[in-house]
């Protein structure tokens, strides 16, 4: 066996052994050719000819292939990073002295083996007026540009960023990408945006209408210019809007073209709990009897482990008859000696006691192991409907396309940009929102689409649609809420633009570290600046060994300040110690008495500001001006807010700083212009300057708009009242 496949799986940051690189060659660099083999195959020969001459052949030299992966550290990515760490043999071949416009015709040949031929053109770089153009002659692949950057501003924005605010300085670059854990210091994204705010001069910002892949070199290579490299159609047409204004103006001209939010109901403003190991109905109620115990308030309840994990449809241990078509409530046979014995008494409890629920999903048909019952009905379904993406083998015929990701590896994947399609997927869910009454869902996994090869039933390919498959992936399940009456309550972390317009988002899986607390920050201040309203994170971290009780409580009480306060934990195989982020694990883990008392005083504020969260969303949505949004949003000509850029405005009248360091007894704070009110303490302070704040654990540095105290004070002073009485209190 002899394979070469010219685009490789698609992964947008490493090369295949066996691929073409680059994919499109360009004048005046080497290109890579490669294949992987059998072990029968004992020497590979490359047989070529450029522009219809002569043929040349040219030996293959042997190369380890290596993971083309991120690192990852456990959890449930651990397997497979130890599969691909197992290298495995390959050839490669380099061929340099390549020219614009020339052909080539290539295959590969190994004793009796023979591929079939390849063709590809040589591109290279043409200036065009204000721009210059990648092209082999007859097409263009790329466009690159420039902006002029006047000294003193900062760009900010580009989608959910994890490593700064201000990006001017630094390259990066807008696709979506499963970055597990780390995202801070790969700089890779799953909700990139090619859309930024330039702050700090005459004030503007710009928009490439893309969904195509875009670099951006933010002032590194030239200090005064901001450079944009998009992929583009064989026409070479791109567009970049230009906004002129303030942040909010920006932002608002941005949105008017891409979507604005949608206001969701108040629940969604109170605490949301999961783990990945509440896998039973048991463990479900017991958890959220140790709430009401510990009289710590929940509005709701994340099951990730509900199902079979293979359909996404049925619980698992439920008993059904394999059917073509989608299931009812009635189709299922629950035992009472099962995980879930009655999932609809548990969600009809739940509603009773306030509390939401919301299920686990992921937009893929699993085919490992290989599929049986159910899950096999519904690929064949799939196939014979025409509902999945597709990808164009090298002959140029169309098979189903199956997933290159490393989770849940092989899988089919809807075709959820597709109306049709989407309902054929989420017709299979509809019984758990009309009849067992699920109020959401956590819409995870919406990056497995990878590759230009891709095919959608609109006839795009991948390298303009892929992005798009997250948008749409939450737009269909809040589609099919909205059907039976109920909001469009999507918890995706995958996303692009466009997603500003489709439920609620968090940061994606991270360690439970510092560094990834301030990272975490980051990218929700940066999401928020490129209009992503509803956003929160796993606070804490949901990775590898529990926070330490004072990481736990900073975060806590930074996430009681944000639009989602929610906490998770990865499954753990259920060994001990748990690894469940719940408080009173926490506690016990930590051995530290304070951890529920004052996780249980900031869930209490968390309470007593939903009415000021709902009515700043509702504000939001009208004005553009975010719910969270970072200092220049307020003040975009005062330089010293790029100075503390981990600060925050909540709605209009409240000023955050979270606690991001292990044992500090006070903290700096930058007061804007104006005067302020402490909220926890209620003294005046004068802006316009930085103020140290001490930092007891129950507390946080949070200010008030003095003109918004009187309405404000309220939610905080009977916290205040009775602070000294609470056990754990770290106040004197």
């Amino acid at each position: 066996m002899i394979r070469h496949r010219p685009f490789g799986s698609g992964h947008p940051y490493s090369v295949d052994t066996e691929q073409r690189h680059p994919v499109d060659p360009i004048a005046g660099r080497p290109v890579t050719l490669g294949v992987r083999t059998s072990g029968s195959v004992r020497d590979v020969a490359l047989e070529y000819a450029v522009n219809g001459g002569a043929t040349q052949s040219v030996a293959l030299a042997p190369a380890q292939r290596t993971s083309r992966g991120q690192a990852v550290d456990g959890g449930h990515l651990a397997s497979a990073q130890a599969r691909l760490a197992r290298s495995s043999g390959g050839w490669t071949v380099s061929l340099d002295n390549l020219a614009r416009g020339d052909s080539y015709r290539y295959r590969f040949v190994g004793g009796a083996e023979k591929t079939r031929w390849f063709e590809f053109r040589v591109f290279g770089w043409e200036d065009r007026g204000d721009r210059s153009v990648l092209t082999d002659g007859a097409t263009i692949a790329r466009v690159r540009l420039s902006l002029p950057l006047a000294a003193g501003e900062h760009v900010a924005g580009f989608g959910e960023r994890y490593d700064a605010l201000d990006h001017r300085g630094s390259t990066l670059d807008s696709i979506v990408f499963e970055q597990y854990k780390n995202q801070g210091a790969e700089r890779k994204t799953y909700l990139p945006m090619p859309f930024a705010h330039v702050v700090g001069g005459r004030g503007w910002g710009f928009h490439v209408r893309t969904s195509r892949r875009v670099w951006f070199d933010i002032g590194e290579s030239q200090p005064d210019r901001l450079w944009i490299e998009a992929e583009t159609g064989p026409d070479g047409a791109i567009d970049v809007a230009l906004y002129e204004g303030t942040p909010t103006e920006v932002l608002d001209a941005f949105l008017s073209e891409v979507g604005r939010p949608k206001e969701l109901p108040e629940w969604v403003f109170k605490l949301w709990a999961s783990g990945n190991e509440w896998n039973t109905q048991v463990e479900v109620m017991r958890q959220v009897d140790a709430h009401r115990d510990h009289d710590i308030p929940v509005g709701s309840v994340v099951i990730e482990a509900w199902s079979d994990e293979s359909t996404f449809t049925a619980w698992r241990g439920a008993e059904y008859a394999v059917s073509d078509g989608p299931h009812r409530l009635a189709d299922y046979g629950f035992s009472q000696d099962g995980p879930w014995p009655d999932p609809k008494s548990m969600v009809d409890e739940l509603h009773e006691r306030g509390i939401r629920l919301h299920l686990w999903q992921i937009p893929l048909i699993k085919l490992r192991p290989h599929p049986r019952g159910q899950v096999a009905a519904d690929a064949a379904a799939a196939i014979r409907e025409k509902v999945l993406i597709e990808e164009v083998a090298p002959d140029g015929s169309l098979r189903p396309y199956r997933n290159r990701g490393w989770w849940f590896p092989l899988g089919l994947m809807p075709d959820l940009t597709d109306a049709r399609a989407a309902k054929w997927w989420t017709d299979r869910r509809r019984y758990l929102v009309e009849e067992l009454g699920i109020d959401g869902f956590k819409t995870d996994g919406g990056e497995h689409a990878w590759g230009r090869d891709l095919r959608y039933l609109d006839g795009r390919h991948g390298d303009e649609a892929n992005s798009t498959f997250p948008v749409s992936y939450a737009k269909a399940y809040g589609d099919l809420l909205e059907s039976v009456g109920r909001a469009p309550v999507t918890f995706s972390r995958a996303g692009f633009t466009g997603s500003q317009a489709h439920g609620a988002f968090w940061a994606g899986d991270e360690n439970s570290t510092w560094e990834a607390f301030r990272w975490s920050i980051f990218a929700g201040l940066s999401a928020a600046s490129s209009g992503i309203l509803y956003w929160g994170w796993d606070f804490a971290g949901f990775s590898g060994d529990v926070p330490d009780a004072e990481l736990y409580l900073r975060s806590a009480a930074a996430a009681a300040f944000v639009p989602i306060m929610q906490y998770h934990s990865e499954f753990n195989h259920h060994r001990t110690p748990s690894r469940d982020r719940t408080p009173w694990n926490i506690a016990e883990r930590s051995g530290d008495d304070s951890v529920i008392p004052v996780f249980r005083r900031f869930t209490k504020l968390r309470e007593r500001l939903v009415p000021y969260l709902a009515d700043a969303a509702r504000a939001s949505i009208a004005s553009s001006t975010p719910l969270m949004r970072p200092l220049y949003f307020d003040h975009p000509g005062d330089p010293l807010v790029w100075d503390h850029p981990l600060q925050w405005m909540l709605g209009a009248d409240i000023l955050v700083a979270p606690v991001l360091e292990a044992g500090v007894a006070d903290w700096d704070v930058y007061l804007p212009a104006g005067s302020w009110v402490d909220a926890f303490t209620g003294e005046s302070v004068a802006g316009g300057r930085v103020v140290a704040r001490a930092t007891p654990l129950d507390e946080l540095p949070v200010y008030v708009r003095a003109g918004a105290w009187p309405a404000l004070a309220p939610v905080f002073e009977p916290l205040s009242a009775d602070w000294h009485d609470e056990p754990g209190s770290t106040r004197p």
